[in-house]
């Protein structure tokens, strides 16, 4: 990242930080000089971030847990305090995939435990910390949305009502909270470069790349760039957006590119 933020004395709470967007959002606020409290449900990624962490010269803490566990969150977010001293910032990141099927065709459990993990889990985590950012007079709250936020994707029904849904949960905490000194928003990420990406058919990411101008995917980094500036003081104005971070995926209408027609 070319861009240089000052976190320094500063705590940073990142949730789904064993792996993709968490783990370099992670790595970007130990960079800057925060203290990184590292959170995943999956203890080896969460312990490998750390060590990346540790070893650039940052400060960072494991803290393993399941975001759907409302009491785990308290007691984690507690302990985080207890150990920092204090939460600055949050980065709300965790979130799980829907399977691709239509809308009908979706089970009630596939649809709960989406909603569960993408939406609810969000709920319980500002709600904890918004507690501790109150006491210690503001701070930032960054939620991953999605760009499935902002529009509709075939075949993923559970996973784009849960961005949706977190959309307006960011809006609505931002207005609610901007008198405590509680900034709120959310990024949207396009497609991302990561391991689950590698594993999709050729065919599959050519029609994908249809309806991205930038006709590439984006980085980890470059949504963690994102999220800093979010967090980062050079934003201090800035409260309720939902910004895309998506090379124009959610401004483009796919169907108006004949490139890759034989004509």
């Amino acid at each position: 990242m070319n861009v240089r933020y000052d976190f320094s004395g500063r705590t940073a709470f990142i949730t789904g930080a064993g792996s993709g967007i968490g783990r370099a959002t992670a790595i970007a606020f130990g960079a800057a000089g925060a203290n990184v409290a590292v959170s995943d449900v999956a203890e080896p990624g969460g312990l490998e971030t750390v060590e990346l962490i540790r070893e650039a010269g940052g400060t960072a803490e494991f803290f393993q847990l399941d975001v759907a566990d409302v009491v785990g969150v308290e007691r984690t977010v507690a302990a985080v305090v207890d150990r920092f001293g204090g939460l600055d910032v949050a980065h709300n990141n965790a979130g799980i995939e829907s399977e691709h099927v239509p809308f009908a065709d979706s089970t009630v459990d596939d649809w709960r435990r989406v909603v569960e993990i993408d939406l609810n889990a969000v709920y319980y985590c500002i709600r904890a910390e918004v507690a501790v950012m109150r006491r210690r007079g503001g701070g930032a709250i960054v939620n991953t949305a999605s760009a499935a936020g902002l529009f509709a994707g075939y075949h993923s029904g559970p996973y784009t009502t849960a961005k949706h849904g977190l959309v307006g949960l960011t809006r609505s905490a931002a207005v609610d909270h901007a008198k405590d000194g509680i900034r709120v928003n959310a990024v949207c990420p396009g497609g991302v470069d990561t391991p689950f990406v590698g594993e999709v058919p050729a065919p599959v990411m050519q029609r994908l790349m249809l309806g991205i101008p930038m006709k590439r995917l984006a980085t980890p980094e470059e949504v963690a760039a994102g999220v800093l500036w979010l967090a980062s003081d050079g934003a201090s104005y800035v409260n309720g957006v939902a910004l895309p971070i998506d090379a124009g995926l959610t401004i483009l209408s796919a169907g108006t590119d004949f490139s890759d027609l034989d004509l």
